[in-house]
């Protein structure tokens, strides 16, 4: 059996926009992938390590713990022998605490979080995962609960894909663009609910297959 480490934010965890309920493991895209790689006769296991307000590198100012790099080189640790790391970040870099970045400085977070990665304390013979990198949905005008702790989000963020696209590349690793098949909702602007969750997870099984499978 492979094993898969999702590594995200409220995106992933599935929260239901503008509330604070939770889909179910087989409604969010880690299950829909698992769930379609098993299908396809390749036994996977898929591990979430999704945080509500995570960032790549940045604090929030009211919750602890929300840098993506802390602890994340322990996490690989933890879960070796790895054979695919995903990450799906960014979207909180975007908060109204964050009023200077922009999608370049999300996607050095991203590098950051990459070579956090490969340095991990893993067992003498594990394997280094190769990591997919994917750009989340564009942000859309921020709507409800949220709107404030989002505003200007849906300027600041433009040009994310290409950004994150140029530091995959340089970096050796897998890209895939969440905007290609999917919005979010517009509900909150920021979210995906159970449609745009089964879109995004049935678009990531053939890509998420050829890495484990290569080929």
């Amino acid at each position: 059996m492979q094993h898969i480490l999702v590594y995200g934010d409220s995106l992933t965890w599935g929260i239901i926009p503008d509330t604070r309920k939770r889909l179910s493991f087989d409604e969010r895209w880690p299950g829909i992938v698992e769930r379609g790689l098993i299908g396809s006769g390749l036994p996977v296991r898929v591990i979430e390590d999704c945080l509500n307000g995570r960032r790549t590198v940045w604090e929030d100012p009211f919750k602890p713990g929300r840098n993506g790099r802390e602890g994340l080189a322990q996490k690989i640790e933890m879960h070796s022998p790895l054979s695919l790391v995903i990450l799906m970040l960014g979207v909180n870099d975007f908060q109204f605490c964050h009023p200077h970045n922009d999608a370049w400085a999300s996607s050095q977070g991203i590098a950051v979080l990459v070579n956090e990665i490969r340095k991990a304390p893993i067992e003498p013979g594990m394997p280094v995962p190769p990591i997919l990198v994917i750009s989340p949905p564009k942000v859309l005008t921020p709507k409800g609960t949220i709107a404030e702790k989002f505003r200007g989000a849906n300027e600041r963020s433009l040009g994310l894909a290409k950004a994150y696209a140029k530091v995959a590349a340089e970096l050796g690793c897998e890209f895939f663009d969440a905007a290609a098949v999917t919005d979010c909702s517009p509900v909150d602007g920021i979210h995906l609910d159970a449609e745009r969750h089964a879109k995004l997870g049935a678009a990531l099984i053939g890509p998420v297959q050829k890495i484990l499978t290569g080929t």
